[in-house]
């Protein structure tokens, strides 16, 4: 297909049009669009109190189509009753993800059992009563029972009072010390497949409420494991311990204000064109007021370059130039290039000596390391010369005030948590941090990625967390180290962890290396999925028993919710009325999960948190900087959190100041017969969802793609469409459509995510244990005849 000039613009008028007929018509979507609800895409942060399309600062509208994908997604009918009659689970395995995506809205639980065929309806009591069996006899031997000071029952009272054997409001049989039980548990099922806390993991997908995550890692580590993890891990990690290694905050540094009078921005190893699109608007604001943009990524993306921004009729008309400067390193080339920066901004004498000396320590370290810093050795690993370094460092020098962005470009490296906090001593170079209008700031995927984070989904807490939840509910929480995401995959994968439990997401699709992924989830003996609609992890991410629960979308909660943006705000989402029947929110299923394992008459009655109001209260005094949230749902006083906004060179260190760090430039990896290998979102995507199998904004179509440059092309004696064998060392994909893209740096290629996945292998920075989903080392050469790619999409 053809490749736009510009992004937005009229593609993205008519695009809307054609979503709305979708969702039933303009009017329906616009009410939809405009309810009192977080947006349920991207952590930019757009909705709340001030109704849907409104960021942090009130300003409307602010549209983008990951909004309205996701929006119209959820607002799509019921998948038809006879659907898992008809469709087996190898047929299930040929749909694409939008195909799976676009099947309607998950409505009833469902069964899978290892050698059978197809997905079974279950009702919503069966569902409960195989996974407490699952559960129960395993916490109940550990849990203390003692009732905390702060212990309140759902009708206020104490539970050593309120709580007995007989309490009608139990939502399942109870036995004789009042612990609700399944009927399978009363009927004597066997205990031995019961699993033991630490053979369990819980992970957490960013798109689910801060209640429902604060919630669940509490019952979990309440049960008895830290094996609590979240979709972090897969990308941001990195930026949180690089940000906390340098400045002891994994955070934004400015507010969204900040950004909107600096006069110069980096996008480092990004694409917000398509992922992050309401961020465009910003740009526009910055380059009409004569600032300047720095891309920096291996692919010219056409947004970056030119943007229409279709609620500013100028632009829509014009377009907006975006990139005032578009540089492209090769893969893995990023600390290389930073350093060569770094190096060249105190060369021009152009770094702040009174802010390192006074406000950073290891300045000396990092000023003799850069000196010695060989340039020849900088341009080999970076791919870029010495004009180009140049260029972006008189730009970097001239500015006052500067934004540092970067996204998974970043993190998806073996050395990422280098890269970023190589992009922190770049900005501490020139005192960029701890002061208005300017500041660092990761750009973040899931809308409440960063909130999940701050009610402790990770598999240690932080000290001050640990401390005031045993204090706040009277109890002793585990202390046995915890598992990442990775580390799960391959404890399932040995035989050592048992039992799943996903809140939202795709586990599946987002992991490296999709054949162990497969394999490892295979081995668990049970694994519970909380989702909206049907995902690749469906049907290729099954265990010996595989369950499904519907549960109700941000905007049809039947209690309010919050959310925190990647700018540290806190929003308030109101729900809404379900759009079907049989739906239940991700809230009342922990609670009647954790009721039915734990019971009520221990440290925490569980009924009493499904009340949302009831858990921001347990929130406010457990987590430090929530304490405003304790009354939000009556306030509706939407705030930022304090001591995440850095105005003043003042920063959460040991010493008070930022630490500065010195790093060794990788080598560039990949010979003269390979490929460096970067995995890449399409225009019509958001992290592992795809809704359209296009891709616009480069101008392909299909996703069973290889981007290469004419001159590789050449290179592997291939010719445009020809097809393909692309190989690394986790896996092999067939018939693979060679793509002449001249987009692309020689020597480089890209694939789409998370189709390519079994290419990508479980490598990580050891620092993050983020896996480098944008560095790996493939061969190419043409397919066989006869040979078929590792997934072949089925059109209906």
């Amino acid at each position: 297909m053809r490749r736009v000039r510009t992004g937005g613009g009229w593609p993205a008028v008519r695009y809307t049009f054609s979503k709305a007929r979708e969702a039933g018509g303009l009017l329906k979507l616009w009410k939809a669009m405009r309810s009192k609800n977080a947006c349920k895409t991207c952590a930019l942060g757009m909705g709340g109190q001030q109704g849907g399309m409104a960021n942090e600062l009130g300003v409307f509208p602010e549209v983008c189509k990951k909004s309205l994908q996701a929006m119209v997604a959820d607002m799509q009918g019921a998948i038809k009753p006879e659907f898992f009659k008809t469709y087996s689970i190898p047929q299930l395995q040929t749909f694409s993800p939008r195909e799976l995506e676009t099947s309607g809205r998950l409505t009833q639980p469902l069964l899978h059992r290892q050698g059978e065929n197809y997905y079974q309806p279950i009702s919503w009591e069966e569902a409960f009563s195989r996974i407490i069996s699952k559960l129960k006899p395993a916490a109940s031997v550990d849990v203390p029972t003692a009732p905390g000071p702060n212990t309140v029952s759902s009708n206020g009272e104490h539970p050593a009072k309120a709580a007995t054997s007989s309490d009608p409001s139990s939502p399942l049989p109870t036995d004789s010390q009042g612990r609700a039980v399944s009927s399978s548990l009363k009927s004597g099922a066997d205990s031995s497949h019961v699993v033991s806390p630490n053979e369990t993991f819980w992970y957490f997908s960013g798109r689910s409420s801060n209640e429902a995550g604060f919630l669940l890692q509490v019952f979990a580590r309440v049960f008895g494991t830290n094996n609590v993890n979240n979709c972090s891990f897969y990308c941001h990690q990195a930026s949180g311990v690089g940000l906390g290694s340098v400045l002891g905050t994994g955070t934004a540094t400015l507010v969204l204000d900040d950004l909107e009078h600096s006069d110069l921005v980096f996008i480092i190893g990004g694409n917000p064109a398509s992922n992050h699109p309401r961020l465009m608007s910003t740009l526009k604001h910055l380059r009409r007021r004569g600032g300047h943009v720095v891309v920096i990524n291996p692919i010219v993306e056409t947004g970056l370059v030119n943007f229409s921004i279709p609620s500013d009729p100028l632009s829509l008309m014009f377009g907006t130039k975006i990139a005032s400067l578009y540089v492209q390193p090769h893969i893995g080339g990023d600390l290389a290039l930073l350093s060569g920066i770094a190096k060249r901004i105190v060369e021009m004498g152009a770094h702040d000596e009174e802010f390192l000396k006074n406000y950073c320590d290891q300045w000396p370290q990092l000023k003799d390391h850069l000196q010695k810093l060989d340039w020849n050795e900088i341009y080999t690993r970076s791919g870029v010369d010495a004009p180009a370094i140049q260029a972006i460092a008189t730009r970097y020098a001239a500015a006052e005030n500067v934004v540092f962005t970067w996204t998974m470009g970043i993190t998806h490296h073996t050395y990422g948590v280098e890269n970023v906090e190589a992009i922190a001593n770049l900005a501490l170079l020139r005192g960029m941090v701890g002061r208005p209008n300017a500041g660092l700031l990761p750009i973040r995927g899931h809308s409440n990625v960063q909130g999940i984070g701050s009610m402790g989904v990770t598999p240690q807490l932080k000290q001050a967390i640990f401390d005031k939840l045993q204090s706040h509910f009277g109890m002793e929480l585990p202390t046995t180290p915890g598992l990442d995401t990775l580390a799960c995959m391959e404890g399932a994968d040995r035989g050592e962890l048992k039992f799943g439990f996903c809140l939202g997401g795709n586990l599946y699709g987002s992991n490296p290396d999709a054949a162990f992924a497969r394999q490892a989830l295979s081995k668990l003996d049970m694994l519970v999925y909380l989702n909206t609609t049907l995902n690749t992890g469906h049907a290729h991410g099954l265990a010996k028993e595989t369950i499904i629960l519907p549960v109700l979308a941000r905007d049809e909660e039947p209690q309010s919710t919050t959310q925190e943006s990647m700018f540290n705000f806190i929003r308030l989402s109101d729900g809404g009325p379900s759009r079907h029947v049989g739906l239940k929110s991700e809230i009342e299923i922990i609670a009647t999960i954790a009721s039915g394992v734990l019971g009520n008459e221990g440290p925490i009655d569980w009924e009493s948190m499904r009340n949302t109001n009831r858990i921001r209260e347990a929130i406010a005094k457990v987590v430090p900087g929530f304490e405003q949230i304790k009354d939000i749902g009556e306030t509706k006083k939407e705030f930022q959190l304090d001591g995440r906004t850095f105005h003043t060179p003042q920063f959460p260190t040991k010493t008070g100041r930022a630490q500065l760090r010195v790093h060794p430039l990788p080598e560039l990896v990949g010979g003269p017969n390979e490929l460096r290998l970067m995995t890449i979102r399409s225009e019509g995507q958001f992290n592992t969802v795809v809704y359209e199998d296009y891709d616009l904004y480069r101008g392909i179509e299909g996703r069973y793609v290889i981007l290469l440059h004419p001159e590789d092309l050449d290179r592997f004696h291939l010719k445009p469409g020809q097809k393909t064998t692309v190989r690394s060392n986790a896996g092999e994909m067939v018939d693979i459509i060679a793509t002449p893209f001249e987009k692309i740096r020689p020597g480089n290629a890209a694939m789409y995510y998370p189709e390519c996945n079994v290419l990508v292998p479980r490598t990580s920075d050891p620092r993050s244990r983020t896996p480098a989903f944008k560095s790996v080392i493939i061969s190419i050469e043409p397919s066989r005849a006869g040979r078929f790619p590792v997934q072949v999409p089925v059109l209906r």
